[in-house]
């Protein structure tokens, strides 16, 4: 069976590899570590797999790192949303995790 008549080889699942999804996991926990972050959720959909970071247990996620491929020869993008916007499009996960960063922390006194 050919490719064009097999939709399963179509839709092919993406998602984040092991190292991917060590560095995610270790800026997720300094700021788990902070204080500022609770939980998390990884979903895996046609072509797109997302790591969703919530403040608390029952919102809507505060940022969602998408892992994204077009098409099968298309390398792949990774994006870092918020709730409305995109804030960092790149072909680097390093570049998205250093934008958190950038990103304002909670501070205690």
């Amino acid at each position: 069976m050919s490719s064009i008549t097999n939709p399963k080889k179509l839709r092919r699942q993406l998602y984040f590899s092991r190292a991917e999804l060590g560095s995610i996991l270790s800026a997720y926990s300094a700021r788990v570590a902070a204080g500022e972050w609770r939980d998390y959720a990884l979903d895996f959909q046609n072509g797109v797999a997302m790591f969703s970071i919530f403040r608390h247990t029952h919102e809507t996620p505060v940022f969602v790192i998408e892992k994204r491929r077009r098409h099968t020869k298309e390398a792949t993008r990774f994006l870092l949303r918020d709730r409305n916007r995109i804030l960092c499009n790149s072909g680097q996960l390093a570049d998205l995790i250093k934008h958190f960063s950038k990103l304002p922390r909670l501070v205690s006194g």
